[in-house]
């Protein structure tokens, strides 16, 4: 009987014993089999570089607006309270025109005033003329203090939301 045991573990050794580790196949590479690939990827990163030197630059052109829009905001806080709102109309007024400096040539912008200087707001936004910038540069920052502390809080927001559209928003041409 001990050999009828014996028997089968010589069996499983010798079938153990010829057990060997399953072979992998090479790793797949991730490099284009035919240069037609390597041309499109080439083609792609270039694209994609384009695109991000563009947008970089858009960005760099942009830095007037953002820091138009920061100064916008604190000219929005002065412009709430009675006593400083005619000192934040002025400011918006000559933030407007600075904008304009920064993104148009100086002998475009700089001598505009009234009539032309609203005609040139008008034409470079994309929603037409303003009626609350429009009044602001017609008439309104050419009165004495009376006048702006009487002036409805909604008035000032859509003088504020006015002049943050078409910085936002203006068209610079080429």
């Amino acid at each position: 009987m001990a050999e009828a045991t014996a028997n089968p573990d010589q069996m499983a050794s010798v079938a153990l014993r010829s057990l060997h580790d399953i072979s992998m196949p090479q790793p797949i590479s991730w490099m284009p089999q035919t240069w037609g690939w390597a041309v499109v990827l080439v083609c792609i990163l270039l694209l994609l570089v384009a695109y991000g030197f563009r947008a970089f630059r858009r960005y760099q052109r942009n830095a007037y607006r953002r820091e138009a829009l920061e100064r916008l905001r604190v000219i929005a806080e002065t412009m709430q309270s009675p006593a400083t709102r005619r000192r934040g109309i002025d400011d918006l007024a000559e933030l407007v025109k600075r904008t304009a400096l920064a993104g148009w040539r100086r002998e475009q912008v700089a001598s505009l005033t009234g009539a032309d200087w609203n005609a040139f707001l008008a034409s470079s936004a994309d929603n037409g003329e303003s009626a609350a910038l429009k009044r602001l540069f017609d008439d309104l920052e050419y009165h004495d203090q009376a006048p702006f502390q009487r002036l409805p809080s909604s008035e000032l927001t859509q003088l504020v939301q006015d002049a943050r559209y078409w910085i936002e928003r203006h068209h610079v041409s080429a």
